[in-house]
């Protein structure tokens, strides 16, 4: 468009008033020039949020995997706490059992109840693929939650927090930090969480990819469990192997604080780290100031509050109020944000 209104001139000058003409009849057809129609726009609701209008009674599917951790308990008690403001809402929670298998049977029993839609966090997105795929194929819309389905046909809707994006955001931090104190060459430490799920790879991607734009790498990387114990015994191997230590990232907070209690116990205090997930016990640490946790970087635990809103309107035929499309988008990804000293009284409401 901007080359054909430069060139315009040139062709008055060269061709006259026919020119002009055919221009004219260009601008009439082109779809480009027209002004968008009220369908393509849409300005704020008069009556407010017009999702939160009561529309047909839905039955909603959930299960996740037991609350033996911090993160995946605020998982249960947000989509619970989420479904019981809508009056047009009824919750169908399923336990999903101590592994991938228990759960899939568990699946099997609500799909044969028919709700009207599922939310499910698997225990491992690959090994829970095919259960998608069923409750898809039987009609039932599936929203995955945090543990992505490889398929994109065994979900109507998939939402997740940015693990990659997280991982950048660690990166980023530390090798400002880093960079702010001049150290050229630092050791950084890297305990990730269970190496076998995906999540934990796409973390230490981005953390791996944000330090290299710095120049710098991983010197030492650990698995651990996502629990406090499996946090202390790889901490403590981690800080055996390295005894001069600059930056520690650790993946999750839960585990970190076992992490915090190895590095306790060997008495080190020469580097800072940054956690993960933003749990309300490290945010207070941070803000607190009193130990070597600096930062966290977030993946929050509200997308289960988030993944039930999306689900009764899915179930409802409706879409997001504030979008123009009618229906809830395929896929969303929530953004890490990174909590300092600076703003950890902000964040600290959202703590789980």
């Amino acid at each position: 468009m901007t080359q054909n209104r430069l060139n315009l001139p040139r062709r008055r000058l060269l061709f006259g008033g026919a020119a002009v003409g055919a221009g004219a009849l260009l601008a009439a057809c082109t779809s480009n020039e027209k002004e968008p129609t009220s369908a393509q726009t849409k300005g704020p609701e008069a009556g407010g949020n017009a999702n939160a209008n009561a529309g047909r009674q839905v039955t909603i599917g959930f299960s996740a995997p037991a609350a033996d951790h911090g993160w995946i308990a605020a998982i249960t008690n947000n989509a619970k706490a989420q479904a019981g403001t809508f009056s047009d809402v009824t919750l169908k929670q399923v336990e999903a059992g101590a592994d991938a298998a228990a759960q899939r049977a568990a699946l099997d029993t609500l799909i044969a109840e028919k709700p009207d839609i599922i939310v499910m966090l698997p225990h491992d997105g690959k090994e829970l693929n095919a259960s998608g795929l069923k409750a898809m194929q039987a009609g039932i819309p599936v929203v995955n939650l945090d543990r992505a389905f490889p398929d994109a046909l065994a979900y109507r809707l998939q939402i997740k927090g940015d693990n990659y994006g997280m991982g950048v955001a660690a990166g980023t931090y530390i090798g400002n930090q880093l960079k702010n104190k001049g150290v050229s060459t630092p050791v950084i430490g890297e305990i990730a969480g269970i190496d076998s799920l995906e999540l934990t790879q796409e973390r230490s991607a981005g953390f791996k990819a944000a330090l290299a734009t710095f120049g710098f790498t991983v010197a030492n990387r650990r698995a651990a469990e996502f629990t406090a114990d499996s946090g202390q015994r790889e901490a403590a191997n981690l800080l055996q192997a390295l005894p001069k230590l600059d930056a520690l990232w650790n993946h999750d907070d839960d585990q970190g604080i076992g992490v915090l209690a190895a590095i306790n116990r060997a008495n080190r205090t020469e580097f800072f780290m940054v956690g993960g997930a933003g749990s309300k016990k490290a945010i207070e640490d941070i803000q607190a100031d009193n130990t070597v946790l600096k930062a966290t970087v977030t993946y929050s635990p509200s997308m289960a509050s988030s993944a039930i809103s999306l689900a009764r309107l899915i179930a409802q035929g409706r879409g997001l109020a504030d979008l123009v499309e009618l229906q809830v988008p395929k896929e969303i990804i929530l953004a890490s944000e990174t909590i300092t000293k600076d703003n950890a009284g902000d964040y600290l409401k959202l703590g789980f």
